[in-house]
């Protein structure tokens, strides 16, 4: 029986409301993303995929509608039940990856779990085989000015993995990468994605990579259209 990760009923939102210039970048967005299940969301620069991606990772509220975690609706809970959350069933993807620049790869992957409470033998055993599975186990103690482009947003993908999230969210995860390296990185998340089961949805506007994905939805003047 199929596992909602993820559902997001009615949502809106608009910015400046009630003054001239309000804009409106969600009307009632509808969307579920089952365990296991890695959706496209697909939308030129500017049409809102961020603002969505915000809603459902729990960093900004809607001013209207629903947002359910594994299950349970969040958008009207306190920020700590929030973040509580977050941290325990989110992971965060961007289209830069930042990494801290004073720490190894290993490092920055062991960080967010030594901030739940993990053990530094733990994290950083984890951070090795989080590595080792996109395949750069070699980096585990270089800083990110001395990796390449393709190799730190890989780091990114396993820090946003350290801590088994339920749910992974991506934003242009390969956007600021050659399309050779785009298409490798892209793959080396998909592996780590289908390896460990949990859900993502990834905002893109290469249709190319989007095809690659179970499941495409499109955000057209802010409504979500199954593609």
């Amino acid at each position: 029986m199929s596992e909602t990760v993820l559902r997001l009923s009615g949502i809106t939102k608009a910015y400046n409301a009630g003054k001239p210039n309000e804009v409106h970048v969600l009307r009632g967005c509808d969307l579920t993303v089952q365990r296991g299940e890695v959706v496209a969301l697909v939308a030129p620069s500017g049409a809102g995929k961020s603002t969505l991606l915000h809603m459902a990772g729990l960093l900004d509220t809607p001013d209207a509608g629903v947002v359910e975690i594994a299950g349970e609706a969040l958008q009207d809970k306190s920020d700590r039940r929030r973040t509580q959350v977050r941290r325990a069933e989110v992971g965060f993807v961007y289209q830069f990856h930042h990494l801290l620049p004073e720490f190894t790869a290993a490092e920055n992957i062991a960080l967010p779990q030594l901030a739940n409470g993990v053990s530094a033998k733990a994290a950083t055993e984890r951070a090795h085989d989080l590595l080792d599975s996109v395949g750069i186990r070699a980096r585990a103690e270089h800083r990110p000015a001395a990796m390449s482009g393709g190799e730190q947003q890989r780091v990114a993908f396993c820090r946003a993995m350290a801590n088994g999230p339920k749910l992974l969210l991506a934003d242009e995860p390969t956007g600021n990468l050659d399309p050779e390296t785009s298409d490798r990185v892209f793959a080396a998340l998909m592996t780590l994605v289908h390896e460990t089961g949990l859900s993502a949805l990834i905002a893109t506007h290469n249709l190319d990579l989007a095809a690659r994905m179970d499941r495409q939805v499109r955000l057209e003047a802010g409504h979500l259209i199954e593609a």
